[in-house]
């Protein structure tokens, strides 16, 4: 890279320390240099991830914690290099951060079982190689190439000695994950492998060639002479009338050599592997199976506090977006609530970037400490002199590895111009782990672009709700006043297509003054704070009264049609987020503007249908304020004048119930307030009413 002991001094003065030292050799010949540092007590930021293997184990008896960044090939490599110091001050500043606070782990425990599954050609060799490690069970499934009935065939599927559990079925369902897998299945063949004694005596006596070694047989070929059941005998392992009985197991792993794997998310759970026909890939599975014995931990990556949650009330279903995004099928839910199961979840932060409300928040790392991270990197990389900063985050296996291809290619030749000085590489767990309040946080920090790389191994729902939050986010800053593409999503799967992509981005505005806040554990509340500052600072001569935004935005205004809405207050009931409230003084529905998720219970609650919403994002300070969307008249009790409901209300429910024999002749009663009626009931001047009619002797 183009850096020497001046460009030490300059990255120094951005970090606010002194010069940093800068090494020629340090991978071998100065590694020395390393020791020195990393025998002290202060944390060590090595910037080059070449030698991190070598580093770490020479460290090993280091007190201070080691870290390394990729400054290489994230941008001292290219056309730029020369012009990447305020990136390269940006990135070790934002390696020396402290670690983020631990976050809670999810555990599993694997004693080895592991089931394989598929056709007997597949599955019987795996099974013997991986039987002399760990504990297996085989489940053979139906295949028109398991070599039935053709013993001459190269290599036939063989069942030979009972060295482990053998089941055959169809119809099979497989949920769980690590260490507590469930596999259900129909036992259809006439012959029962569990009791089978590999005798070859069904083989020897079809006619027809329909049983194989892999003692199945092949009911396309039989004509049901049943030769087979008398061969077996006293075995009794052929019955030809068995009906489909079920059959269930437990089991840690699962190794699923079908064609199709059997368990149909995008996202497999921990423990399950399915290779399918690639024959590396199932020599790779297979290892990592060895290595799966034991108890495993991850990070819990989300944070749920139901009481946020707009998902249902009263098995009435509002927000739903959490449920459809996630491609592990992680979240579910009983009609008022969701529930995550941690065990399944993998980490893509989908469902807390498509939470509206922030019931869902993300924890690896929270929301204030990768806010803390961007902003970091984006004020750094100004005090060391740079413009027009963009962020290309990307995930930190694949988006990184093809980072590094980029910067590798740029080097060794003049085809690729590699990362431009200005882009700052931030590597995520996931891509699907960030949205718009830290997207809109960054562009308030003086990003002029978010770059969000995909590579090709995300799910198509992440895709989906990425482009979503990019055109909702896109939406608001252009309508906020700022011109030009602020956010990007770049599909590459190779260095060309990165490098082109990163070539043709050109940059858009940015806020004047760049934002001092901090971001917030809640996301309302972040983006708040990031919306006050760019309308703050928005280039628009007048600043606009309100955005209008695309279906399914987070923000929005309740319409409430009030020739049809009775102030039931059903809504208010329903509403999650004390959008809608009602008046301990008046008949009134009130609305706040600022708190509305748009979920859309209310919508579904409402029994006359009167409730619309219209999504939108105000900036007026009537925002924040309480509106009245309906009012009416308070009706009186004929009998003491309490007020007890409105005017509209008692009138349609005297014009439903006047003709119903059960209230005709006492239809003043509805007039009444609750207290008087039941005085009236017990007068006894009246005809006996439904409700006394139905009470028990």
């Amino acid at each position: 890279m183009a850096l020497d002991a001046a460009s030490g001094e300059k990255l120094g003065n951005a970090l606010g320390v002194p010069a940093l030292a800068v090494a020629s050799a340090l991978c071998r010949r100065e590694v020395g240099s390393f020791l020195s540092a990393a025998a002290g007590v202060d944390d060590v930021v090595v910037g080059c991830t070449q030698e991190r293997a070598l580093f770490s184990e020479l460290a090993v008896k280091s007190v201070a914690p080691i870290r390394f960044v990729n400054l290489r090939e994230s941008g001292g490599w290219g056309s730029e290099g020369r012009q990447a110091l305020p990136k390269i001050a940006a990135l070790l500043a934002a390696a020396a951060l402290p670690e983020p606070e631990p976050v809670p782990t999810v555990n599993y425990d694997s004693a080895g079982h592991v089931l394989l599954v598929g056709p007997a050609a597949r599955v019987l060799p795996w099974a013997d190689r991986i039987a002399a490690q760990q504990d297996v069970s085989v489940l053979l499934t139906d295949d028109d190439q398991r070599g039935s009935g053709n013993l001459n065939s190269f290599n036939p599927p063989m069942l030979a000695e009972r060295d482990y559990p053998t089941f055959s079925g169809s119809k099979v369902t497989i949920d769980g994950f690590l260490g507590a897998f469930n596999a259900r299945w129909q036992q259809a063949n006439p012959i029962d492998l569990e009791i089978c004694t590999r005798c070859n005596a069904c083989v020897d006596a079809c006619p027809e060639n329909a049983i194989g070694l892999d003692f199945q047989i092949d009911l396309n070929k039989c004509t049901s002479h049943h030769d087979c059941v008398k061969a077996c005998g006293a075995i009794g392992a052929i019955d030809f009338n068995r009906a489909d009985t079920a059959r269930d197991g437990s089991f840690d792993l699962i190794y699923d050599l079908s064609e199709q794997p059997l368990v149909g998310s995008h996202q497999l759970p921990q423990g399950y592997f399915a290779p399918g026909l690639d024959v590396m890939r199932q020599a790779d599975d297979a290892l990592k199976l060895s290595r799966m014995v034991g108890e495993f931990e991850k990070p819990k990556f989300f944070i749920y506090k139901e009481k946020l949650c707009a998902h249902g009330r009263n098995k009435q279903v509002g927000c739903n977006a959490c449920i459809e995004v996630c491609s592990a099928e992680a979240v579910s839910h009983d009609g008022n609530k969701i529930k995550v199961n941690a065990n399944l979840c993998v980490g893509c932060g989908a469902c807390t970037t498509v939470c509206p409300s922030g019931a869902l928040a993300y924890a690896y790392p929270r929301a204030p400490d990768m806010g803390l991270r961007l902003k970091t990197l984006l004020d750094t990389y100004a005090k060391a002199g740079g413009k027009q900063a963009a962020l290309l985050l990307h995930s930190a296996e694949q988006g990184g590895k093809l980072i590094g291809q980029l910067g590798r290619l740029a080097q060794a030749g003049k085809t690729l111009k590699g990362m431009p000085a200005r882009v700052i590489p931030t590597d995520l767990h996931h891509m699907a782990s960030t949205g718009i309040d830290l997207w809109l946080s960054a562009l308030a920090y003086g990003a002029t672009n978010i770059v969000i790389l995909l590579t090709g191994e995300e799910a198509p729902q992440y895709v989906a709700a990425l482009e979503q939050q990019v055109m909702l986010a896109q939406t608001i800053v252009t309508g906020l006043g700022y011109p030009g593409q602020h956010f990007t999503l770049v599909h590459a799967s190779t260095p060309s297509q990165l490098d082109a992509a990163l070539q043709a981005l050109v940059p858009a505005e940015a806020p004047r003054v760049r934002a001092t806040f901090h971001v917030g554990a809640d996301k309302r509340s972040a983006l708040d704070f990031a919306l006050d500052h760019l309308l703050k600072h928005t280039p628009l001569p007048l600043k606009p009264e309100e955005i209008a935004l695309p279906a399914g935005a987070l923000y929005g205004k309740v319409n409430v049609n009030t020739s049809a809405c009775t102030l039931c207050m059903s809504c208010v009931g329903a509403c999650p987020s004390s959008a809608l409230m009602d008046n301990a003084d008046l008949p009134q529905l009130r609305f706040v503007e600022k708190n509305c998720v748009q979920c859309g219970l209310c919508e579904t609650t409402c029994p006359e249908h009167a409730i619309s919403l219209t999504p939108r994002l105000l900036l007026s300070a009537t925002v924040r304020q309480p509106v009245v969307l309906n009012e009416a008249q308070p009706y009186h009790c004929i009998r003491c004048s309490k007020p007890f409901g409105t005017l509209q209300m008692i009138d349609n429910m005297v014009s439903k119930l006047s003709l119903h024999g059960a209230f005709a002749g006492n239809i003043d009663r509805i007039k009444m307030c609750s207290d008087c009626r039941v005085i009236d009931m017990m007068d006894g001047k009246n005809e006996p009413s439904i409700l006394d009619m139905k009470r028990p002797k």
